[in-house]
């Protein structure tokens, strides 16, 4: 019992206690960001140091300590071991005077006669068209024919009329090289009629033989002699 009564006793005690305690405030602290010397507002004024160089002329070739004044050159052997402090000019003994009094033989041979059995047969349809007019009695006359280049390299090509052309027509040259087609120029052929007192239209196939590229150029020629 006399537990009983001590426990009643102090039980107010405990919780009178307990309801009186309160908890401690905590103060409020305002932070202004302007006033922080590390916060930068004007932009970043970071640079890295290339910017901070100056001249960069020097090429990166030189090495670390390279002193121009008292070290070889670093073009110094950039010639080879055999220049021998020249500059330019042959390396070959003989040859100092190449092109000055050097003889070319050779080179390209083109054919100064038709070959036997070439044939001048015309297309059902000519490539070009000429017509111009001449007098019967004029002694004949020249005409020129620019002809366009229609191959991809150089052909030699064979000139010559039709067997079934007027035999008043003929061809100079008759044998030649056409330059070929990409930015080549033209090959200038001259057709010569004579009608010798012959009028009326007098007709002929110039032919272009290439041989080299299996094809071949046809003209037809018709001339109104009067």
């Amino acid at each position: 019992m006399k537990f009983t009564a001590a426990l009643l006793v102090l039980l107010p005690t405990v919780v009178t206690s307990f309801t009186t305690v309160k908890a401690p405030k905590v103060a409020d602290t305002i932070l202004f960001v302007g006033d922080d010397p590390n916060v930068v507002f004007g932009g970043n004024a970071w640079k890295p140091d290339s910017e901070k160089m100056g001249s960069t002329d020097t090429g990166d070739y030189f090495p670390e300590g390279y002193n121009k004044d008292t070290e070889p050159a670093y073009s110094e052997g950039m010639a080879g071991s055999q220049a021998g402090g020249r500059g330019s000019g042959p390396a070959l003994p003989g040859m100092e005077n190449l092109g000055a009094d050097a003889v070319i033989t050779g080179g390209i041979e083109v054919s100064s006669e038709i070959p036997a059995g070439m044939e001048f047969i015309p297309s059902s349809v000519p490539d070009q068209e000429v017509n111009f007019q001449i007098s019967s009695t004029s002694g004949g006359m020249d005409y020129d024919i620019q002809v366009k280049p229609v191959c991809m390299t150089f052909e030699d090509f064979f000139a010559a009329f039709s067997p079934d052309s007027n035999p008043s027509f003929s061809v100079t040259p008759a044998t030649g090289r056409m330059d070929r087609r990409s930015g080549g120029e033209l090959t200038e052929l001259v057709v010569h009629c004579d009608p010798k007192g012959q009028s009326g239209n007098l007709e002929g196939n110039l032919v272009v033989n290439l041989p080299d590229d299996n094809s071949k150029i046809c003209i037809k020629v018709t001339v109104a002699s009067f």
